[in-house]
């Protein structure tokens, strides 16, 4: 890619800059948490996304959803982040990916 070349604005883009976002209690990125349910890239630079928190009283959930807005708008071409917190599906730790169950001592075989 050249120096002038644009990088295209896509989903993996604003999943990656997520990464950046640690949940305070689990110290550990919120996207390999499984806590972002959906992040959707629109026309003109707007984001959706859709997240959760471990649970639905979670102190921390303004800080998550705010973190992730932040994120997301370090993205080179993002116009407008809209981030919102849903519960269902619920959470739990079966989402997380690989890396992030080995980081917290989870195996697969742990009984949720």
């Amino acid at each position: 890619m050249s120096a002038g070349a644009k990088l295209q604005l896509d989903d993996e883009r604003v999943k990656e800059a997520l990464r950046v976002v640690i949940d305070p209690e689990l110290g550990y990125n919120i996207v390999d948490l499984g806590l972002v349910y959906a992040v959707l890239v629109n026309d003109g630079g707007v984001v959706n996304i859709v997240m959760t928190t471990t649970t639905r009283g979670c102190p921390a959930a303004n800080y998550l959803k705010e973190g992730a807005r932040d994120a997301a708008w370090s993205v080179p071409g993002v116009e407008f982040v809209d981030v919102i917190l849903a519960y269902e599906p619920a959470w739990s730790p079966q989402r997380m990916s690989a890396a992030a169950k080995e980081h917290l001592g989870i195996s697969d075989r742990d009984e949720w």
